[in-house]
């Protein structure tokens, strides 16, 4: 049985428990506004971020630099060992 896979074109937010249609910039906004409550709520210390073995070393560079100077924790993983 074949799925229909949909790529979506525009993002969604959740509204009142219903997804809807928004714009890059209130997406972008809402993830950080949630990731930012996250963090502010727990310890910094308590995010962990996985990197991919495959992606480029500029990749993995900018992921650890996210992980360490926004988020404010060493906890990040390449998984080089795989």
């Amino acid at each position: 049985m074949k799925a229909n896979l949909v790529r979506l074109r525009r993002p969604l937010v959740r509204q009142d428990g219903v997804l809807r249609e928004a714009t890059w910039d209130e997406a972008f906004d809402r993830a950080a506004a949630g990731l930012r409550t996250a963090i502010d709520a727990r310890d910094p210390w308590r995010f962990g971020m996985f990197s991919c073995s495959k992606a480029t070393n500029e990749v993995n560079y900018l992921a650890q630099k996210f992980a360490r100077g926004v988020i404010g924790s060493n906890n990040i993983d390449s998984c080089n060992r795989t």
